[in-house]
């Protein structure tokens, strides 16, 4: 089979820290985005789009996905992966398409028994740019800035991964300290916010 995928990689940095693997899923492009962390800094070490042919007929399609998902994560060596949670899409195509992308990420995550978390758009939005209502440009920003990259990472599917990644990177030891406490949920969300405010605040 023909490959139709390309993956367009801005940064590939031989990780040193742990890594967490953002996936945003679709059949069509598939965007991914490797972040590891040292104390407050984040660093991508590899981003880009999973491309499909919509001439190919899709079990090939979801072939070359899932090939190319797995060469991803033994180039990676992820600790954890961040796919975004599909909750309602007015598209029934496009919500099949998410569908079927993610459930291939969830799929060999359990395979290779790498921990997987979904996270929706709005937690997503929360933790990266402290606000659950953002919009694309402003989560965008974000993850350049929290990054440290000179512009903005295109397509959208790339810097929604990220922002999945760094989502996680924010959310694992909040969710620890959440579980000690009774009072759940509403803390987590208010610590988010709070953590993202000092990050603001320190740059």
């Amino acid at each position: 089979m023909a490959s139709t995928s390309g993956r367009a990689r801005p940064r590939s940095i031989e990780p040193v820290f742990d890594v967490v693997l953002g996936i945003d899923p679709g059949v069509s492009r598939c965007g991914y985005g490797a972040v590891s962390r040292d104390g407050s800094r984040f660093t991508a070490t590899l981003c880009g789009v999973i491309r499909t042919s919509p001439a190919e007929p899709l079990p090939n399609r979801l072939a070359l996905l899932a090939a190319e998902l797995d060469a991803l994560i033994a180039e990676t060596r992820p600790v954890a992966i961040a796919v975004e949670r599909v909750l309602f899409q007015v598209n029934a195509r496009t919500a099949m398409s998410v569908g079927q992308a993610s459930g291939l990420a969830l799929a060999i995550a359990g395979r290779e028994h790498i921990p997987v978390v979904q996270y929706s758009p709005n937690e997503v939005k929360l933790a990266v740019a402290g606000d659950g209502g953002a919009d694309k440009r402003e989560v965008g920003e974000m993850v350049a800035r929290l990054l440290g990259l000179r512009e903005v990472p295109g397509p959208a599917d790339v810097a929604d991964a990220l922002a999945l990644a760094v989502c996680h990177w924010w959310r694992v030891p909040l969710q620890a300290a959440v579980a000690a406490d009774t009072r759940g949920g509403s803390r987590l969300e208010a610590a988010i916010a709070a953590a993202v405010q000092r990050e603001r605040s320190d740059r």
